[in-house]
C-alpha cells in the first residue's frame, strides 16, 4: 500500500511515500499557510505522479501549523475520503508514554521523532532536530518520553544577526573554512556553525548526566532541514538521519491503521 506521510512544520514541509518499509521517494517544500486544501492537493497529486508512484492509498501527517492543519484536514476528507489518515495528536495511538506536565502541547513532530528514535535505538536515545527551533527530545530507558530543549533555530538566529547588527548582513549558511575566520561574512560562518555545534554538545551532555548514563552510551540522533550544515562539528551526534520523522510517521501509521 502506498502511503504518503507529511511533516508540516513552521518553514518547511517534508513529504515521503513509503510502500511497505522502503521509501520511494521524497520532497521539501515551503509550508505556505496560504494554501487551501486543493492547492495543497495539486501539489501533492503532482509531485507523486511527477515520481512515477502509485496512487496514494494512505496518509501519515503530523502539523505543527494550526492554520494548515485545518487546511489539510479539509485535503484528506475532500481527496482522501476512502483512504485510511492518521493524523499525530491527542488519542492517536504512538506507543510511547509521554511524561511531560502537559502532554498536549508537546509538538507532534517531535513526539514522531521520539517513536522512531525508540523503534531504531531503543531507549534511553536522544533527538536533535535543526528546523525552525532546534529541538532535543529525550526517550529514557523504558521507551517513555520524557520531555526535552527548544533552543531557536540556525536560520532565524543568522537572518536576526543579519538584521539587527548595524554593520552586519545575512549570508549563506555554510561551513566557513575555519573557526578562526578571517573575514566578515566567515565570522558570521563560523559563530552559526561552531556556536550551535557547541550548543548540541552542551546539552546533549546535560541530558546524558540527567539520564543517570555514560556519556558516549546514549545514542543521539540528528535530524531536520539543517543538521547537513552542524551535524558534522557536533562531537556528541552519533547519527544522521534525514528522513527520522518521516520513518515515525509511518510507525504510528501502522499502529493506528494495521
Amino acid at each position: 500500500m502506498t502511503l504518503l506521510c507529511l511533516n508540516v512544520a513552521n518553514t518547511d514541509t517534508v513529504l515521503g511515500v513509503f510502500e511497505g518499509e522502503h521509501l520511494l521517494g521524497h520532497w521539501r517544500v515551503a509550508s505556505d499557510e496560504r494554501q487551501t486544501a486543493d492547492e495543497w492537493f495539486l501539489l501533492l497529486d503532482g509531485l507523486v505522479r511527477s515520481a512515477d508512484l502509485a496512487p496514494v492509498r494512505a496518509i501519515s501527517m503530523c502539523c505543527t501549523v494550526p492554520v494548515i492543519l485545518h487546511e489539510m484536514r479539509e485535503l484528506t476528507a475532500r481527496y482522501f475520503a476512502d483512504c485510511p489518515v492518521t493524523i499525530v495528536g491527542p488519542g492517536v495511538k504512538t506507543g510511547i508514554p509521554i511524561l511531560t506536565d502537559n502532554p498536549r502541547e508537546v509538538g507532534t513532530d517531535r513526539i514522531v521523532n521520539a517513536v522512531a528514535a525508540n523503534a531504531l535505538f531503543g531507549g534511553p536515545s536522544i533527538v536533535v532536530d535543526f528546523g525552525t527551533a532546534t529541538t532535543f527530545d529525550v526517550v529514557d530507558a523504558e521507551g517513555r518520553y520524557v520531555g526535552g530543549s527548544i533552543a531557536p533555530g540556525i536560520a532565524i538566529s543568522l537572518q536576526a544577526l543579519g538584521q539587527h547588527g548595524a554593520q552586519l548582513r545575512v549570508v549563506e549558511l555554510a561551513a566557513p573554512r575555519g573557526v578562526i575566520a578571517k573575514n566578515t561574512v566567515e565570522a558570521l560562518q563560523s559563530g552559526m556553525v561552531y556556536g550551535f555545534a557547541g550548543q548540541v554538545d552542551g546539552i546533549v551532555a546535560r541530558m546524558v548526566e540527567a539520564l543517570g548514563c555514560i556519556p558516549g552510551q546514549v545514542p543521539v540522533i540528528a535530524t531536520g532541514p539543517l543538521a547537513d550544515v552542524v551535524v558534522d562539528e557536533c562531537r556528541t551526534v552519533g547519527h544522521h538521519l534525514r528522513w527520522l520523522t518521516l520513518t515515525g510517521l509511518r510507525l504510528v501509521h501502522e499502529k493506528n491503521c494495521p
